[in-house]
Formats: C-alpha cells, structure tokens, sequence
C-alpha cells in the first residue's frame, strides 16, 4: 500500500490496494488513518460492484440513506448521481459548495463515489479542506466563529429558501421538495472538533448555513461571504479528473465539496454511498 499526496493540503491517492478483495483488519485502519490525515482518498481504477463499494463504505462508518434523495430500487443506501445528456441549461446535484445534509441533527459522516459513466469532458468534482481553512483563518473572522453556531436548514427540500427552478438539478435524480420541516432550523458548532484527530474544522456552507446563531440573517451575510471566499481558495482545494472506475472517499466533516457542471449534452452516473458516526461536536 503507497499514500501519493495530491495536494499540499487535501486529498491523497491510495495505490497497491485491491478494494474488490476482502480488507484485513490492518489494512482497514491505515485507510482510516489516511482518511483522517488526508481528509480525501482516490482510489484510481477500482471498477467495484455495488455490493462491494457498500462493504468499503462500512470499513469507515455505517451505511445510511438520505432523506429527500430516492435511492436505487432495491439499494436503500445507494444513490445514483445521474445526469441524462437531455438534461441542458439545468443545475446539477451537489453545484455548489456544501457539506452534505448539514442540516441534519448527526450529519453525513463521510461519503464514497464510483465513477460508473462519465462525459468525455467536465464533469469534475473539488474538495476545500476545512481543517486549513480553519487554522488559517483570519483573525477577526476567528474571533467571530469560535464558540458560536451555525443555522442550517435544508433549503434545497424546504419552502423558505427553495433554489430557483433554473438552479435545481434535472429530473434524473429524484428528490422530494416542498416540506416545510426541511426549514427547521438546526444548531451545528460553527467549528467542529474532528474526534478522530481533535483537529478543529470550520463547519458552514452556502447550501445549508442560513445565518450565525448570534447574528441576524442581514449582519451574517457579508461575513460567511468572506468565510466562503477564504475557505474555498484554490490552494485548499483538490480537484478530481474522475475516470471510469474511480473511487474516491470523503470525510464530510472536514471538507466541503462542489460539483462541477460544464458536460451539457453528455450523460455522467456515479455510485454514492454514505457513511455515519456518533454527531458532531
């Protein structure tokens, strides 16, 4: 097993290691070591199953669905991030950056893709390491984000906050819209300390974070603006040419995430699976 850093800061490929095959108990915690090292973890031409990429994602956590997102038929845990070459002029899942489903009371551990179908171009996805963003962070905007929450809301399935049609993903991935409970707002630590290693981690996004708890939505908004803008520098951030095969593994708490939309005309389908732990702290 080779860890091959990609970046200064985020993301590491892992080579020499078969995840079709069964994973010792050895092997299943250096992965997890790496994970909370590199916080995002490429495993180049994998190829896997659905049932063998579902045995991965229980080495790091265990496998749960998402609400509002409709699974595949008979995979309660799996969900099939599509986009149909008809689907043009449409937002795409997961377009900006975000945490997934923050806003729920114990957020998404971690998560795993397996590139299954990909356009001959485009179609990347990038990841910002909080952890760096953190620690980098800008003294007057620590000031403001230590020992303070974050409201966040499930504005994409609510009434509240619902996206504009233009900016919604197509009709390839179906979601459940419209509930009123999805804009009940949830306290989440603005900085989150990572079990796994104590390191902290800013924890806000531009989907789901509505405001600070101890600002209003007005005196929020230019400084999660400029929170977003330090957390999602390019120099934290890996960006992944997905081939057919891939399989990469995330750890949500310490990266937020953004799908790129430059395939129009071309269809694209990875696997999701997702893993959860004890909530964040």
């Amino acid at each position: 097993m080779e860890v091959v850093r990609l970046t200064g800061f985020t993301g590491a490929q892992i080579v020499g290691v078969d995840l079709s095959a069964s994973i010792d108990d050895d092997t299943a915690n250096r992965l997890r070591s790496c994970l909370d090292a590199h916080h995002v973890l490429v495993f180049p031409g994998q190829h896997l199953t659905i049932r063998q990429q579902l045995a991965v994602t229980q080495l790091f956590g265990d496998p749960v669905g998402l609400p509002y997102v409709t699974p595949m038929v008979d995979q309660p845990n799996v969900i099939a991030v599509l986009k149909e070459a008809h689907e043009v002029g449409d937002g795409v899942f997961g377009g900006d950056w975000h945490s997934d489903f923050s806003f729920l009371e114990n957020p998404p551990a971690g998560s795993v893709l397996s590139a299954v179908e990909l356009p001959p171009f485009g179609g990347d996805t990038v990841w910002a390491n909080q952890v760096t963003a953190y620690r980098t962070l800008p003294a007057h905007l620590r000031e403001i984000v230590d020992g303070t929450a974050a409201v966040h809301v499930g504005a994409p399935y609510g009434v509240a906050h619902a996206p504009a049609e233009s900016a919604r993903s197509g009709a390839s991935i179906e979601m459940r819209r419209g509930d009123p409970e999805a804009d009940r707002e949830r306290l989440h630590p603005a900085v989150l300390t990572l079990p796994e290693t104590g390191e902290q981690a800013l924890f806000v996004n531009p989907i789901y974070t509505t405001r600070l708890a101890s600002m209003t939505g007005e005196e929020s908004a230019p400084v999660l603006a400029e929170i977003y803008r330090h957390a999602t520098r390019p120099d934290l951030c890996y960006r992944h040419q997905w081939r057919v095969g891939d399989l990469v593994i995330w750890n949500n708490r310490a990266v937020m995430h953004y799908a790129t939309n430059d395939y129009d005309g071309h269809r694209r389908l990875l696997h999701r699976t997702t893993f959860r732990r004890s909530a964040p702290r």
